[in-house]
Parts: structure tokens; sequence; C-alpha cells
């Protein structure tokens, strides 16, 4: 049979740190820390699995579990030497939950379990009336909350109303006989409800038990969860400890403290601590804690006893702890240890100083790190989130499509935000969705709202790529881009805010939020610059940079990044008017085989040899993959009405024919599932000029800045293949158009051609496809969709939450790569491609190039770089060493576990 319990008593445990899995954090640090001698009220913990079979039985305790529950007890019993249920010498139990990752104060919590009307009695004989009762009325409190769910508020009111009476501030205030008096209060309030404390001690410990188990599912832990990203764990193990009491006498208190400030990193002991009080005093609020630092004056002999087991703690786990204690009658005890929540900038900092002081090794200090604080430093931050919260000025919560901080006025239209950000003001782009037309008006923006789209959206794609916050997919709002007006409902009232408003915008939760929030730079340090000698040195994976323009690549450049993995040709179409022009001319001229499509394709030549000499050069000789013309024609026009009218009317005049031809023509574009229609390389394939004119302007760049003394190294990409003979036929244009190129200018230019690799069968076929391609990389984002069968924005707006949320996939696909069906593919590809050109290299440009998750995926079967955002370099050279640094240590144990 499977074990379900752990016991820990100071010096003896089967429990170790290493079974967080099993036995949650909170349990696997108890063990931990009573293996070591350490003061640990004595205890058990049912482990995680327990929970999963907890849920098996319908919500019900497993069989059985209660008779191992009761042996455990009786080890705890012969340790303390009082009985769980007498009343001339009880013992009381506190009981906790405790996932494997850390879910502060998400699931339930009961304490002095084992009280009834007989029993309170005896502890009185034994340590007073006052504190007897106080337990007592604590115990009424947390298991009429937790376990029965009497509203907390109906006992704080018969509290409040207490002390008001007494006119006292505190609790600790309250006389022995106040508290019997409250005790009676809250056994009416229990009646009122219709519910009873069990007076059997073993029921209360059972209905505990299960109450914990059951807070795995409550509300705010699945959103917790979700928030977090916390997927496949087995479920909460359930804590039983032997209750020791801060609140028996004014020798007694209990606290909460870091072994380092959590904000900053400097090395001290931070934290706070309670005189004559319970835990939960301190996490309530009702009294205010004093500095940790005070203990030394009134405790003087405890408080250095406490620096000297923190200090212990701290180098024997590796990492900063945050640690919760409790001083029971001048004698101190252990309670908690687990890993302290902190800063980026904290995290930078004690990570460089755990190394300078010998605890940790630079590859230990990495993974110290984690990527979500470096992405705290290279944004904008608010100030105080919490505050409008509080203050309920958040207007709607839609996708966090691109992260960071913004605030601005509000303008409902392109031209606006051009012309207020002209005017030296600041503005936050509001549509109803964003086009190609509105590119002006978005650079010029500090972030963009958009009441329509998802996360692969114009706005998003757009937005990410130049570092803006964006918050996408806001359905709520109501935008009238005529009336120039933004309506929310919040708390039921509605609430318009008009052209020239302040708002703010949060691109990394995704919320807007009313009026002009404060913003706090990036807190960046001399410690980043250490951090990321160590991560570069450790890692395996090559980062390169998702960037269109000079100033993108420039930027990636400064972040880190060893190349360009992806250009996107069709973007560079975006960034001004006179380029849009031009395109839809040769799109026109196209569909009716006009002699002006060749002036229109070379016009577009220009535009895109100007572009790639920027980007050739501010790259100086790193290699640039190009990907040629992806998106279906139709996208570089207007959808419809007024605009569409116009474009028509002008193309008409210019091309010498009718409006009525060119609008039939234009509309016969549109496709019934564009994804899947004429684009990639089928575009270049029917249209094989396009490809022609972008292999040109990509070889006469490279020419240019080659006679100027400078390097190159252009990797051409062709999109969507599937077919061998779809690379090959664009594969031996592409090289024409080089040789051709090469003869005129004398100028031979380094290069290599390959494909991307975002059709399934693209993915099977890749033995073939590396005949003709000398690099492969995985367009993830396509990749998903084609081998899921669905569309992003669909999915994430009607069932992707639902599915995440109810353990269908234990993560969003586009988000964290889908290591066993996408994953599979790409495996695949890597294996069969590599077969037929063992040199083939291999990388990854979805936006899972930097998704922490999948970097370490992608390590694990040898790609040889992945490509993200300008911005999220950084955070991909960590994760990348984070994987290395993982691979290395797990081999390591591996070898050791050979041996013995």
């Amino acid at each position: 049979m499977t074990r379900r319990i752990y016991t820990f008593i100071a010096g003896k445990s089967d429990g170790n740190k290493k079974m967080k899995e099993l036995l949650g954090g909170k349990g696997a640090n108890l063990c931990e820390m009573a293996r070591h001698g350490l003061n640990v009220p004595p205890g058990l913990t049912i482990t995680t699995e327990v929970c999963q079979e907890f849920y098996k039985c319908g919500s019900n305790l497993p069989a059985g579990l209660m008779d191992e529950v009761k042996e455990a007890v009786r080890l705890i019993e012969d340790n303390m030497g009082k009985t769980f249920g007498s009343p001339v010498n009880p013992l009381l139990f506190s009981v906790r939950s405790g996932a494997a990752i850390s879910m502060p104060g998400m699931m339930d919590t009961v304490l002095n379990l084992g009280l009834n009307d007989e029993i309170v009695v005896g502890l009185a004989k034994l340590y007073g009336d006052r504190f007897a009762y106080d337990c007592y009325r604590r115990l009424l409190q947390m298991f009429g909350d937790v376990v029965l769910g009497i509203p907390n508020d109906d006992f704080e009111h018969c509290l409040t109303g207490l002390k008001s009476v007494r006119g006292v501030q505190f609790d600790v205030q309250l006389t022995a006989e106040d508290l019997k008096g409250l005790v009676d209060q809250y056994k009416a309030v229990y009646k009122k409800a219709g519910k009873t404390l069990p007076a059997d001690p073993w029921q209360q410990l059972a209905m505990g038990i299960d109450a914990v188990f059951r807070s795995w599912n409550i509300p705010r832990a699945q959103k917790y969860r979700e928030i977090n990203k916390i997927t496949g764990l087995k479920g909460t193990a359930v804590n039983i400890q032997t209750m020791v009491y801060g609140n028996i006498n004014d020798r007694s208190g209990t606290g909460v403290c870091f072994t380092r400030n959590p904000a900053n990193g400097t090395h001290e002991l931070f934290g706070e601590f309670l005189m004559n009080a319970q835990g939960e005093d301190v996490v309530a609020g009702t009294r205010t804690p004093v500095p940790i630092k005070m203990m030394a004056e009134r405790f003087p002999e405890t408080y250095n006893e406490l620096l000297a087991i923190t200090t212990g703690l701290e180098r024997h786990m590796k990492d900063m702890q945050d640690i919760e204690f409790t001083v029971q009658d001048g004698k101190l005890y252990m309670l908690q240890t687990r890993n302290g929540k902190r800063t980026g900038a904290a995290a930078l900092k004690v990570a460089t100083d755990m190394f300078s002081e010998g605890l940790l090794t630079s590859d230990e200090a990495v993974l110290l790190v984690e990527p979500r604080h470096l992405d705290q430093l290279l944004h904008p931050m608010f100030e105080d989130e919490a505050s409008y919260r509080t203050a309920k000025a958040v207007l709607t919560k839609g996708l966090a499509a691109s992260p960071g901080a913004a605030i601005g006025r509000l303008v409902f239209s392109a031209d606006e935000a051009e012309a207020w950000h002209h005017k030296g003001e600041r503005v936050i782009l509001c549509r109803v969705e964003t086009s190609p037309e509105d590119v002006g008006g978005m650079h010029a923006a500090e972030g963009i709202i958009t009441q329509r789209g998802g996360m692969t959206s114009h706005a998003a794609v757009v937005a990410r790529g130049w570092g803006k916050p964006c918050v996408c997919g806001c359905e709520s709002l109501m935008i009238d881009t005529k009336k120039k007006t933004l309506t929310a409902e919040v708390d039921g009232k509605s609430v318009t805010l008009k052209e020239g408003d302040w708002v703010s915008v949060n691109g990394t939760t995704g919320e807007i939020i009313n009026g002009q929030q404060k913003l706090k730079d990036p807190e960046i340090s001399g410690n980043l610059a250490t951090l990321m000698t160590w991560v570069d040195h450790s890692r395996r994976l090559k980062i390169m940079t998702n960037a269109d323009t000079p100033e993108d690549a420039l930027v990636a450049r400064q972040n880190g990044a060893q190349g360009i993995g992806l250009c996107r040709t069709e973007h560079m179409f975006f960034s001004s008017q006179q380029r849009i022009t031009a395109v839809r001319r040769m799109i026109a001229a196209t569909e009716l085989n006009s002699p002006a499509k060749m002036e229109a394709l070379d016009e577009l030549q220009g535009y895109q040899r100007e572009d790639f000499e920027g980007i050739f050069k501010a790259m100086d000789g790193l290699p640039v993959t190009i990907r040629m013309l992806d998106p279906p024609l139709h996208e570089f026009l207007p959808h419809e009405g007024p605009a569409l009218q116009s474009l028509c009317k002008q193309l008409a005049k210019e091309l010498h024919s009718s409006e009525r031809i060119v609008r039939t023509r234009l509309e016969a574009l549109h496709e019934a599932n564009p994804m899947m229609g004429l684009r990639g390389c089928r575009l270049g394939i029917v249209h094989p000029e396009i490809t022609e004119m972008q292999a040109a302007a990509i070889f006469e760049a490279a020419t240019n800045v080659v006679k100027a003394g400078g390097k190159v190294h252009p990797h051409i990409m062709v999109p969507l293949v599937g077919i061998v003979d779809e690379l090959e036929s664009q594969a031996q244009l592409i090289r024409a158009v080089a040789q051709k190129v090469a003869h005129k200018s004398g100028v031979v230019v380094p290069y290599k051609v390959g494909t991307m690799i975002e059709v399934p069968r693209g993915a099977l076929m890749a033995g073939q496809l590396a005949t003709q391609a000398e690099f492969f990389s995985f367009g993830t984002n396509d990749l998903t969709q084609m081998t899921f069968g669905i569309s992003r924005d669909d999915a994430q707006a009607k069932f992707l939450t639902f599915y995440t949320k109810h353990g269908l996939l234990p993560s969003d696909p586009f988000e964290t790569l889908d290591q066993t069906g996408v994953g599979e593919l790409v495996k695949i590809a890597a294996e069969r491609g590599r077969a037929t050109r063992p040199n083939l290299e291999l990388g990854i440009c979805g936006e899972h190039g930097g998704d922490p998750q999948s970097i370490e995926f992608f390590n694990k079967v040898g790609l040889d770089y992945v490509s993200c955002s300008p911005l999220r370099v950084p955070i991909a050279r960590l994760a990348a060493a984070q994987a290395a640094i993982k691979a290395k240590v797990a081999a390591a144990a591996a070898v050791a576990a050979a041996k013995a």
C-alpha cells in the first residue's frame, strides 16, 4: 500500500526537502528542519497523492485514512507527553495546506483543533482562563468560517461590538470574562446558522482535513494557479502540527521573517513580530507588529537564537528563506520555512551576493533568478498596483498582449494619436480594432487598447515588436470612435471617459485603469551585468531576435541577441502610408495584369533594399533570417466601407481601369479561411515576381553593405512549406537571383536558404525538405494552430481558458509549447532533418521562443537557437542557461545513480 503519512519530530523524520511533489513545500521543509534537529512542533503530513484520492472518492476522505492519522498522532502524543482529546492534559493541533509550489494564503487553515466545553476547562487549569478561552474563541471562529461556511463577518461583528463596549482597541486587551462571553456569542452565531462545533476532537480533525483538501479547488486557489500558470500538481498536502502558543503570556509571541530584504535584497533579517499573539494576528493586521529587530531588545537570547537558525537555514537551503516562528513562554519554535518571494531587484542582489559570500556557485545563482524577475526589470511598472485595485479604478481586464505599464491621454484614431504626440502629449490609442492604417498612431502612442482581437491580432503583434504595452480583446468596453468615448461598467455603475482623459494600461496584467497612475522606471543595477555574464557562460542555445527594423535590431543587440531569427518582410510595408500605398498598387496591378505591376514592384524593391541595408549594418555580420512574404494579399487592403471605396477610386485612376473592375478583383482576394489559403510559399509560387523582388532586394542590400566594408550573413526563409517541390521551386528562384546579383556586382555574398516548419506535413517530411533546406526554423504559432486544428484568437476567446481551468490542457498551448503533440512534431522534424543533413541548423521563431518552459524543451531536443522579441532577449538568455544547468545536474544525477 502506498504510504499516505509522514511524521516529523525534532531529530527524526522520513521526509526531506526534495519531496515537495509528495509532501508539498511546507511538509517537505518541516521534515527537513526536523531531520536536522531544529525545534519544530511535532506533526504529520498527509501526502498530495491523498488529495488526488480525495477527489476520486467524490470529495470524501479515503477509507482508512483516519486510522492512519490516529496511529501517527500516538507518536506525537508520546513525544509531547500530552493526549489529543484529553480534558486533563490536552494536545491541540493546527491543520494547514501545502502544495508543491507555494500558494501563500490561497488555501485554508484551522488552528486550535481539539477544544470543546470540557477540554477548555482542563486547558484553563494548566495555563489560565484568559489563554484557554482565547484559543477556544479562535477555534470557533476559524472552524465556523473555514469548515462550516459561516460568514466570518458574523464573528467579527461580535468581536468588534465587544471591543467597542469595553472601550478597547485590541483583542489582547479583553479579559478572561470578556472572552468567555465572546465564546457564548460565537455559539449563538452557530445556532443561528443551524451549525454546531463537533464535541468530538477526532471529528473536528477529520472535518479540518476535509476542508483543507477542498480548499485546493476554491475559486481563489484556482485563480492563483491560473494567474501564475501553475499546472501539473497533484493537489495540496495536509500538515497536522502540534499547536504552540504565542498568546500564552507576555513572554510569548509570533512572527514572520526573511533572511534578506525581499524588496531590495539587502542582507539583513527582515520581518515583523507580535507579542502575545497567534500567527493569524500578524496576517490579519488587527494589531500592528513591530520590526523583527525590536525582538533583540525584548527577547535578546531568543532573537540571537532565531538569527543563528535563520542563517543556518539559508545556508542549508541555498536560497533566501521566508520563515514563520512562535515563541512560547520564551522558547522558540520553527513553524515553517520556504524560499521567499522577492522583487526582481532583490532577486539579482540576493543571487550575486550569495555567490560573493561563497554560499552558491554561479550556476546555482543563475537558478535563483526567475524569468519574471527580469521581466519586471525590463519594463516600466506601476508604483502601486494594489492601490488602484483597492480604489476600484480598474475599468476592465482584457488580454495582456504586450507587457509593461503606460499612461496617457485617451485618443480614438491614429491621426489624433500622431497629432497629440507632435504636441508633446502622451497618448493611449483606443480602437475597436487596429489595421495597417493605424500604424503611425500606434507608433506615436504610449500604449494601445482594442475592443476586439486576440494575442496574434495586428495590435498585439505590432505592440510586442515595439515593446509597447497593449491590451486586446476588451469586449466589455463600449468604444464609440465617433463620439470619442469609452464606457465601462464598474461595480454596477457606468463610467464614461472622453478624448483627452487620462487612462493607464497594464500590459502585463491586462488591466485598463482610470486616471493617471504613477510609473516607476525599471530597477536595473550592476548586478544584472554580472548575472548575464554567468548566464552566457552556462547556456548552449543561441538567442536570436524577431526584428523588422534597424531600430529593433539595435535594441536586440544591446540586449544580447546573437542574430535575427525572424525578420517579417511584410511588417516593413506597414511603416508608412507611402509604402502601404505602393503595396496596394502592386496588388491591384498584379490582379489586373497591368504593366504598372513591374513599376510597383520596383518601388517596393527600393524600400526593402533600404530596410535590409539598415538591418544588415545594425547586425554587423550576425545572421539575419528573413522570411519571404507570408500573409495573404487581402490583409494589406482595407476591409470595407469608405476606405475601400476611396482606394478603388484611386487605383482605378492610376491603373486606367474602372472602379467596379478594381473593386471586383480586390474583393475576390478575400478567403473563407485565409490562414489555410494563398499565403506563404504558395503566394511566391503563384506570383514568382514577388519572390524575385524580395530576393533581389536582399542580395542588393547585402552587396551594398559588403562594398562599404561591412559584413553580412542573410538566411532566406521560405514559409509554410509542406511539399518538397514547393521549397525546391522557391529555393531555385532565390539562388538564381543571388547568382544574377553576384554576376552583376562582382560580389559573392554568403547566404543560406531554409524553410519555416509550421505545417504538420512539413514536419513529417523534414527528411525530404532537408535535401533543399540548409536550416529549419519552427514557426510554432501556426504549427500549434494546425496541429490542434484551432484558430488561436477564437480558441483563446471561446474555450482555452475553460480547458486549462478544468485540466483538459495543462496550459495555453500558444503560451507554453504543447510538448506531447506539437513538441513531438518538432522532435520528429529535427531527427529526420538531421538524418538527411547532419549539420542542419535548427531554431524556433514563434512566440514560444521567449517562454522559459518551452525553451527548456528546445534545449532538450537539440535546437541551435531560439528567437524572440527584442525586449525578451535577456529573459530567453536566462531561460536557456537555466535549461542547460538543469540538464547538466540531471545528467550528473543519472550517472551517480547508475554507479550506485
